[in-house]
């Protein structure tokens, strides 16, 4: 996966819906990530939607797949949309995600590593600032470390 940055350069691609989850640990302090295995880069735990799917469905779904986990979706954290980021994956498709971050809790399941995966973590705001993170996550997970109640629209 390889992500473009221009103006509109999502014209380019498909519109395609996804969901990632940011998972605190018990004290809120410390946010669950994810290498992806296609660029080894950092990220919240998610994925593109399926038919017949709700968004809320689509984030547990993909929290399970990549972690282990099974989630309890919880509060909508923001709907991201720029139109300034192509999404392009090795198949050569590529994609302007809208992307539903939502706020999830562990219920239950066991952490643990997949095909999609390399590692996970737990990380604080200024730790994760010291990873390589995937562009189009970092206000993702700048607007989960702002415990706002209100939904960003980004």
């Amino acid at each position: 996966m390889l992500i473009i940055e221009g103006d509109r350069v999502g014209r380019e691609g498909r519109l395609s819906v996804g969901c990632a989850a940011a998972i605190f640990d018990q004290a809120r302090e410390r946010l669950l990530l994810t290498p992806r295995t296609d660029n080894a880069r950092w990220c919240l735990p998610g994925g593109l939607m399926e038919s017949g799917e709700s968004a809320s469905e689509c984030c547990a779904r993909e929290v399970f797949e990549e972690t282990g986990l099974v989630v309890e979706v919880g509060r909508l954290i923001g709907v991201y949309t720029s139109p300034t980021w192509l999404v392009m994956y090795a198949d050569g498709n590529s994609y302007q995600v809208v992307s539903f971050c939502f706020e999830a809790s562990v219920v239950g399941g066991m952490l643990r590593l997949s095909d999609e995966t390399l590692e996970y973590g737990y990380f604080s705001l200024q730790e994760v600032q010291q990873l390589d993170v995937i562009e189009n996550h970092r206000e993702r997970i700048a607007d989960a470390f702002a415990h706002n109640p209100t939904t960003f629209l980004r």
